[in-house]
């Protein structure tokens, strides 16, 4: 199948060029309003998805998306609007929209733009920008072969389906401050569902990768074949017995265990004094040994960015060193409310990675003499003020180093900091398709409610 009016998803540097004209447009307009400071972000994606399910097309879908945010300030007030339209009328009327909010805001000594000496000067090139060679008739067909892989076994009784997603974007930053810069970056993703069934009942799996060149990407039979054998594995799966048992997460949930560090050090967190970290700087949130760590600047990838939210450099940098929380995670505002340095993670941190102890996944479940293996969590269960941690789980019970059986229908409990504290290894079968780059965790014993 084939459909030569489809295009890849791209977006050239005319493109670009007309978005950083659009934020000089609005910076000059700003001005001309008479405005003390102005700050746009102007943004443009555009893709497409293809989704099969059962041999049959379900839905092809084309997206493009532009948006024009802006922030004014007058005095130590702040207002925000934002529009769909980039033509100078709507322009025009989103900075007055905004200008009247701040007229009715209450001052904050802590808001305001960035000085001109804190502003990233040196924009590097981070290869973010790879349009794949992919059009959704080429799509369709890989699509539709990844199901057929996913399928092909008696017990796979139903398909959710596969789907193949490619995307463009931009980003054009700018304050009245003297920064105007932008970038394009691509992403794009093969995923394939499906259900198992046998006399015990039905089990639902899937697989997936993802990332910003499209011909890294694991092909459309590697998928299906590991959403086939996910599936498959978790037939049988019995509910374990009640009690204490150390756990292993996998690198899928490994990455959200370390997700809830992140949001524990994140600036707003710490001023509001909403975080189970709040008074934790200079003291143990991990094992010793253990490092966490930012590295925004990796060529291609998936997080990278040559500046933060607020227009100040990133960098690489530790949050954690030797075990020891040594810095949060800071914007500029976050920064200016706590009377601390801003840290460059304005809009979120970028590129995670924690130390690996060099053991691989069966290294780790022979460290004990039976645990679980947690391959996914589910519900909202965690108290990012007070740390308690109560989620739904399942995966697989280990003995002896070796997997034994499949579980479902149980909970695991624990506090974030004891749990991030008690971690024992951390594995080599390093996951990154997503933020936070990291292996298999092994924890101490948790709480294990089921039978």
């Amino acid at each position: 199948m084939s459909d030569s009016s489809a295009t890849t998803a791209a977006l050239d540097m005319a493109q670009l060029q007309q978005a950083q004209d659009t934020a000089a447009w609005v910076l000059e307009e700003g001005k001309r309003l008479g405005l003390d400071g102005v700050e746009v972000n102007v943004s443009l994606s555009q893709g497409f998805s293809v989704n099969v399910r059962q041999g049959e097309v379900e839905t092809v879908e084309f997206h493009r998306d532009r948006g024009v945010s802006v922030t004014v300030f007058q005095g130590l007030c702040k207002g925000h609007a934002s529009s769909s339209d980039d033509n100078r009328d709507s322009l025009r009327d989103t900075l007055k929209a905004a200008s009247a909010i701040a007229r009715y805001t209450e001052a904050d000594k802590h808001a305001g733009l960035a000085p001109a000496d804190q502003l990233a000067r040196d924009i590097p090139e981070l290869d973010l920008y790879h349009p794949w060679e992919m059009d959704t008739g080429r799509a369709i067909d890989e699509a539709m072969a990844c199901e057929k892989v996913a399928r092909d076994d008696s017990r796979i009784v139903n398909s959710e389906g596969a789907s193949i997603n490619s995307g463009a974007s931009l980003r054009v930053f700018a304050t009245s401050e003297g920064f105007l810069h932008g970038y394009r970056g691509t992403h794009h993703s093969r995923v394939c569902s499906v259900v198992a069934e046998d006399d015990d009942g039905m089990q639902r799996d899937y697989w997936y990768d993802g990332g910003r060149i499209g011909e890294k990407l694991a092909d459309a039979e590697t998928v299906g074949q590991m959403s086939r054998e996910r599936a498959l594995s978790r037939l049988g799966a019995v509910i374990p017995e009640t009690g204490e048992l150390p756990v292993i997460f996998a690198p899928e949930v490994a990455s959200g265990l370390l997700g809830h560090l992140v949001s524990g050090i994140s600036g707003g967190a710490i001023y509001r004094r909403s975080s189970f970290l709040q008074d934790s700087l200079g003291k143990a949130v991990l094992p010793a040994g253990f490092t966490l760590s930012e590295h925004p600047h990796l060529p291609a990838g998936n997080a990278s960015s040559p500046f933060d939210g607020d227009g100040l450099p990133t960098g690489e940098q530790a949050f954690v060193e030797d075990g020891i929380l040594t810095s949060f995670a800071l914007s500029l505002y976050a920064s200016r409310r706590l009377g601390m340095s801003p840290t460059g993670n304005g809009g979120g941190v970028r590129n995670l990675r924690v130390t690996d102890t060099g053991e691989s996944l069966e290294a780790l479940m022979a460290r004990v003499p039976k645990g679980i293996l947690i391959t996914e969590v589910m519900g909202q269960g965690v108290n990012m003020v007070t740390g308690d941690y109560s989620r739904g789980a399942s995966g697989f019970l280990f003995e002896n180093g070796r997997i034994t059986s499949p579980v479902q229908e149980f909970t695991i409990a624990g506090h974030l900091a004891e749990m991030l504290r008690g971690i024992q290894g951390s594995g080599t079968d390093v996951d990154y398709r997503g933020n936070i780059a990291c292996g298999s965790l092994l924890l101490s014993p948790m709480k294990i409610a089921g039978r």
